[in-house]
């Protein structure tokens, strides 16, 4: 993925990123600011926080249900679009299934129409590698590996989302390209009720509160540092090859939830250790590990920050803004969720 060919592409052209305000999209959105881009964001900050958006974006205020504010968003003639919103989180979609369905799946038809519409190039979806891949998948998961054997009604739509997709590339000719995310992690994302696993125990850590692992703290992820995952997700938008296709986006490594939580601990100084309560009813796959020989030969992708580097840059980015985070984070009943 070099530099000079991802400035060149886009520069001076205008982005839609969905659930800009997220984590993935405001560093997504400073990214693209940075090489040139015009970004529009559009997010109802139903779990996000208009401090946390870089400055410079174009702010729609809006839930991509919402035909109004889709006319607005894409009233600025996209070039490519970055679909990241979504009824997030596993436990989330648990509690509330028909929001899951209906945001990430009548939400992601009323953008891919639009797209269709409106001509876009590209169109990249956030997808989810913990979730289209079952318990019958081996390891490390390849693209070529679904199942329909899921867990959460988050699972369920985000693989919806991808057949959504495939469906407007096959019959439309819509430019679709489907991002599995696997477990990403960076500065930018607020802790709270159903967020991820990192920011809540740094949250937790940096209050002097026992970390809570779900299990036996033996459960491994494929943490991906965010920085990486735009890098993926900005090649998907360019590379001719990526279109109709599906990419994992990982590290391409296993890392124990209990070493995580160590060096969590370790870096805040936190001496109040860690606690255990039963795995979660729906949290069936203990491991998770993805291939990313296809990015790797198709976009180019490498990832570049290690996964202690990223916790400390995450770290960093707590202190910078630990007022904020306070002011914004209700973590009563949160805990590892991803």
């Amino acid at each position: 993925m070099g530099e000079p060919m991802v400035e060149k592409r886009f520069e001076g052209q205008r982005m839609l990123v969905t659930g800009g305000a997220g984590a993935i999209g405001v560093n997504l959105s400073a990214r693209l600011l940075s090489i040139g881009a015009r970004v529009t964001v559009l997010d109802d900050f139903s779990s996000a926080y208009e401090w946390n958006v870089p400055p410079g974006v174009d702010l729609v205020r809006g839930d991509v249900r919402d035909e109004r504010a889709l006319d607005e968003a894409f009233a600025q003639r996209p070039d490519r679009v970055f679909h990241l919103a979504a009824h997030f989180a596993n436990q989330n979609s648990v509690d509330h299934p028909e929001t899951s369905l209906d945001v990430n799946g009548m939400g992601t038809l009323r953008v891919l129409e639009r797209c269709r519409r409106a001509r876009v190039q590209r169109v990249v979806f956030a997808s989810s590698g913990c979730g289209v891949y079952g318990t019958e998948c081996p390891l490390p998961f390849r693209e070529e590996q679904v199942s329909l054997r899921l867990h959460t009604p988050y699972q369920l739509t985000k693989l919806l989302g991808e057949l959504l997709g495939n469906y407007f590339h096959l019959h439309f000719g819509l430019p679709f390209v489907s991002a599995r995310l696997f477990n990403v992690f960076g500065p930018g994302e607020v802790p709270g009720r159903y967020r991820n696993v990192i920011p809540n125990f740094f949250y937790r850590a940096m209050k002097g509160e026992p970390l809570p692992i779900t299990g036996s703290g033996d459960e491994t992820r494929d943490w991906t540092f965010v920085d990486d995952a735009v890098e993926a997700l900005l090649a998907m938008a360019t590379v001719p090859a990526a279109v109709g296709e599906a990419f994992n986006v990982a590290s391409g490594s296993e890392t124990r939830v209990f070493d995580m939580a160590a060096e969590v601990n370790r870096l805040t100084g936190n001496a109040a250790g860690i606690r255990y309560s039963a795995r979660r009813d729906w949290d069936a796959k203990t491991r998770l590990c993805a291939s990313i020989d296809k990015g790797r030969s198709l976009l180019g992708y490498e990832p570049r920050t290690s996964f202690l580097d990223g916790l400390e840059r995450v770290r960093e980015w707590f202190v910078r803004h630990w007022d904020s985070i306070l002011t914004s984070t209700d973590l009563e009943s949160a805990g590892q969720v991803d």
